[in-house]
C-alpha cells in the first residue's frame, strides 16, 4: 500500500511540473500603469512624410491670420511692392516687373449693355472716341455707367490719325491724314443728344495739315451740340494750333464750358516725351490766351507721373500753372501702350498721388483729381466741375433777377 502510495505520489509529481510550467508560459504577462507613474515605455516616432507640392501650397497660401482679419489693410510695404517674375523658355529667360494690383482694371465686355449701345452709336455715326484710340484703362468703367446717361465717352473729332509723333501716344500717325468728315459736327452733336448726358468731352487729334489746325471744325462742333443740347456743359481738349492763338480765341468763344490743354510733364522733360512741335510754353500760353479770351471759362490741363520727373520739376510746373491762372489740374500714372513707345520709369503709389493732390489744392487749384488710373477725362472730375458751373449759373442768374428788381423799381 505504501508503495503503490509513493509510486502515484512521483507519476503526479512528475506530470503536474511540466504541465505548470506550460500553463505559466501561455499566460500574457500584463504590467499595469499608474497615472503617477514615471516608468512610462519609450514610443517610438514615426518617419517624417516628405513635403508635396500640396503641402508646399498650403504652406505659401493665406496665413491664420488672413482668416482672422481678411479686410483688415495692409502695409504700405507690402501692399505697393513691386513683384518680378521670369518669362521666356528655359535657358533665355528674363525677369520682367509685372503691373502692380493698383493699376489692374477689369477687361471690357460686350456683355455690358451700355458699353454695346455706345460702341454701335459710335460706329453706325462714324465717330471715334479717344478711349479706344489711346486704349484709356478706364474705358469698362466709363462706358459701363449704370445708365446710359451716366455713362461718359470723350469723343475725338478730325479723324483718327494725328500728324504728331508723341512718344508716350498710341493714337496711329500720318503726315498726311484723310480730309474733314463734313457731317462729323452734326453727326456728333445728334449722338450726343441721343444719349441725354449732361457733360460731354470732346477732344481731337492734331491736324499740321490744315490750316487753320481744325480749330473751325472744333468750334462749329460746340455750336452745334448747344443749338440741340442748350443745356449740356461741353469741355474741350484741344491741340495747340501751332502756336496760333487767335485759334483758341475762335474756339474759346464758340459756346464751351471748360477750356483743356495737356501740358502732359514738366518742363524739363517736355522734349523726350512730347513731339518737337509743342513745348511746355507754348501749351501754357493756350491756356492763358483762352482764359483772357473768356474769364469765366474753367481751364483746365493733365499731367502724367512715372516718367522720370523730380520733385522739385513738379513745384516748378506746377507754380507756371498758377501763374497762368489754371483752375484744374489732374494726375495720372503713365502706362505704356506699347514696346515702341517710351517706358515707363516708375510707378507712383496711391499714397504719392494723394500727396500731390493736397498739394496742388493748397497751391490754389480749384480742383485736383489724382490716382494711377486718373486721366484728363475723369467721371469725378466732370461732376465736380458741372456742379461747380451750374452753381455759377445759378448765381449770375439771381444777379440778373435782382437787376431787373431794380430797374422795375425805378420805372
Amino acid at each position: 500500500m505504501a508503495a503503490s502510495m509513493s509510486r502515484s505520489r512521483c507519476l503526479l509529481s512528475s506530470s503536474a511540473i511540466p504541465s505548470l510550467s506550460r500553463t505559466a508560459t501561455r499566460t500574457p504577462h500584463f504590467s499595469r500603469t499608474f497615472a503617477t507613474g514615471i516608468d512610462s515605455p519609450a514610443t517610438t516616432s514615426k518617419p517624417s512624410r516628405t513635403p508635396t507640392r500640396f503641402q508646399d501650397k498650403l504652406n505659401a497660401g493665406p496665413s491664420f491670420s488672413d482668416f482672422v482679419a481678411p479686410n483688415e489693410p495692409l502695409p504700405p510695404s507690402e501692399a505697393y511692392a513691386i513683384r518680378t517674375a521670369q518669362v521666356g523658355p528655359a535657358g533665355r529667360k528674363k525677369t520682367i516687373t509685372r503691373l502692380p494690383e493698383w493699376l489692374k482694371t477689369p477687361i471690357p465686355s460686350n456683355a455690358n449693355e451700355n458699353f454695346k449701345n455706345i460702341k454701335k452709336d459710335l460706329r453706325g455715326l462714324g465717330l471715334h472716341t479717344v478711349c479706344e484710340e489711346a486704349r484709356c484703362p478706364n474705358i469698362s468703367d466709363c462706358w459701363g455707367g449704370s445708365s446710359k446717361s451716366a455713362a461718359t465717352a470723350t469723343i475725338m473729332l478730325m479723324g483718327d490719325t494725328c500728324t504728331r509723333g508723341c512718344r508716350f501716344c498710341s493714337v496711329a500717325t500720318a503726315k498726311n491724314p484723310k480730309p474733314l468728315d463734313p457731317h462729323e459736327p452734326e453727326n456728333t452733336a445728334e449722338a450726343l443728344k441721343r444719349w441725354g448726358l449732361g457733360y460731354v468731352v470732346l477732344t481731337s487729334v492734331d491736324r499740321d495739315d490744315l490750316a487753320d489746325g481744325g480749330a473751325r471744325h472744333f468750334a462749329e462742333t460746340i455750336m452745334k451740340i448747344k443749338q440741340k443740347a442748350p443745356t449740356m456743359l461741353v469741355e474741350a481738349l484741344t491741340g495747340d494750333y501751332a502756336g496760333d492763338l487767335e485759334m483758341v480765341k475762335l474756339v474759346a468763344r464758340s459756346g464751351l464750358d471748360v477750356y483743356a490743354h495737356n501740358v502732359e510733364t514738366v518742363e524739363q522733360l517736355t522734349p523726350s516725351v512730347r513731339d518737337r512741335r509743342a513745348t511746355f510754353r507754348q501749351s501754357l500760353d493756350v491756356l492763358r490766351t483762352a482764359k483772357e479770351t473768356r474769364p469765366d471759362l474753367i481751364t483746365k490741363t493733365s499731367m502724367m507721373l512715372g516718367l522720370g520727373e523730380t520733385e522739385e520739376q513738379m513745384w516748378h510746373a506746377l507754380k507756371e500753372l498758377r501763374k497762368n491762372d489754371v483752375d484744374v489740374v489732374t494726375f495720372g500714372q503713365y502706362m505704356r501702350p506699347t514696346k515702341k513707345h517710351m517706358a515707363v520709369e516708375a510707378y507712383i503709389t496711391p499714397d504719392q498721388f494723394e500727396l500731390w493732390r493736397q498739394r496742388a489744392l493748397d497751391m490754389g487749384f480749384l480742383y485736383c483729381a489724382s490716382g494711377p488710373l486718373v486721366r484728363s477725362s475723369y467721371k469725378a472730375g466732370e461732376a465736380f466741375i458741372e456742379n461747380v458751373l451750374k452753381k455759377r449759373a445759378a448765381k449770375r442768374n439771381e444777379v440778373v433777377g435782382a437787376q431787373a428788381v431794380e430797374d422795375a423799381k425805378t420805372v
